[in-house]
């Protein structure tokens, strides 16, 4: 007979039929339908019937990906950026309002505070350097200004405005999101901005670099380097080293490329963060040894007569990486490895 309700639930199975005489749901366990379809006469298989479990990882792991991830920052650099954000935008906004009037300035607060967040408090990305400003800034002014003269001031020419910019700022590699703000801020702005034509540039551009200047000084004063210099060639001994230890940086950038996607963090802060990672876990495999488990898996030991020779031959004999070294009271003083 057809089902006439079926609901899931984490877990169990509500069911009714109507040849059931119970009018009340039934619930059960999914490994229980097989009792439950002679019952009820139903001939609905059980793969059509009990809740996949895959479909409940998937469903689980979409609700925790809503989950913010923790930051690895402290309080005292959120505080640090927090207060440069607000610097930059003050003297920004200062000096602009000077020069084009209060209206004007206004229009630009909102792109400009965007830029700061990402200046003062995510610095070392790529979308933060000082040519995805100036140029992100640049391309979605005058792209912004020739969607007006095609669509005017609509909605149309801010979606073309901020389709084309986000294209020409990757092409001259100078991604910085808040530059599509600056279109939408002087498409929108028939009266303050628009009307200005080509002298637009000016106080876009005021603005941009007064908060760049800003970001420069502060950021540097604060210890927190800015701009990220550009990788070097690394020399043939080092890359000889690293391929030695792990990952080279011609992997690095062959793994980026296979991502294929934006990745906000420089190359270099990267590739710094995987070498640490590298490092730590080697530590950690140096040091988290247990004792007590090295001695009873390894019989014999090593003591302070024992030759280099003797425990090469002994490691080798066998077969382990490492032995412990007995002094007279029998207490380990040390471990001899072939593992650096």
């Amino acid at each position: 007979m057809p089902l006439t309700r079926f609901l899931t639930t984490i877990g169990v199975l509500h069911i009714r039929t109507e040849s059931c005489r119970n009018s009340s749901p039934i619930v059960v366990l999914p490994f229980e339908y097989m009792a439950l379809a002679p019952l009820c006469g139903s001939s609905v298989s059980a793969d059509e019937l009990l809740f996949s479990a895959s479909d409940t990882h998937s469903l689980k792991t979409l609700l925790r990906s809503f989950i913010p991830h923790s930051l690895n920052t402290h309080p005292a650099e959120w505080s640090r950026a927090a207060l440069g954000a607000c610097l930059g935008i003050f003297i920004s906004g200062l000096l602009s309002r000077q020069l084009f009037g209060i209206d004007v300035t206004l229009h630009l607060l909102g792109p400009i505070g965007a830029s700061a967040v990402l200046l003062f408090a995510v610095s070392t990305g790529a979308l933060a350097q000082p040519w995805s400003i100036i140029g992100s800034y640049l391309i979605s002014t005058l792209v912004a200004l020739l969607c007006i003269r095609l669509f005017g001031n609509t909605i149309t020419a801010a979606s073309v405005a901020v389709c084309s910019a986000i294209v020409i700022m990757c092409v001259c590699r100078c991604l910085h999101p808040p530059g599509a703000a600056v279109a939408i801020s002087i498409i929108t702005s028939k009266q303050e901005l628009s009307a200005l034509g080509l002298q637009v540039l000016f106080p876009v551009m005021l603005n941009a670099i007064c908060l760049l200047i800003v970001a420069l000084v502060y950021n540097n004063l604060t210890l927190v380097r800015y701009p990220r210099a550009q990788a070097k060639t690394a020399p043939e001994a080092q890359v000889a080293n690293s391929e030695s230890a792990g990952f080279n940086t011609q992997d690095l950038d062959k793994a980026l490329d296979d991502v294929g996607a934006f990745v906000d963090v420089s190359r270099e802060d990267l590739e710094t963060i995987l070498h640490k990672t590298e490092a730590n876990a080697q530590h950690r495999n140096r040091t988290d040894i247990d004792t007590k488990h090295i001695i009873s898996r390894s019989t014999p030991s090593l003591s302070l007569e024992h030759s280099m020779a003797d425990a090469m031959k002994m490691l080798s004999g066998q077969g382990s990486k490492y032995l412990p070294v007995l002094d007279a009271d029998r207490k380990v003083i040390g471990i001899i490895s072939l593992v650096d």
